[in-house]
């Protein structure tokens, strides 16, 4: 059900440059009819810090991701994991 929503997501956000440089209409609008519209503005929002403050360079650490509004420390460890 939310593949379409995924592929469409990436065609048009390939990197976090692309979604940080996108409107927050035009992520609210690839969003649309999932819901939970907070989980886009965080994205969008933490696309927008990673490209302005860490120069898109994604973290590796929890306490550096952590520091990206909306990764909570179990969500930081997860991503520093992979």
């Amino acid at each position: 059900a939310v593949i379409p929503y995924w592929i469409r997501w990436m065609k048009s956000f390939p990197t976090v440059h692309d979604l940080a440089a996108a409107t927050e209409e035009e992520v609210n609008s690839h969003w649309a009819g999932l819901g939970f519209y907070r989980r886009a503005r965080l994205l969008h929002q933490g696309a927008k810090y990673v490209v302005q403050e860490l120069n898109g360079e994604m973290p590796t650490t929890p306490e550096e991701l952590s520091k990206i509004q909306g990764i909570g420390p179990y969500t930081a460890a997860a991503i520093a994991s992979i």
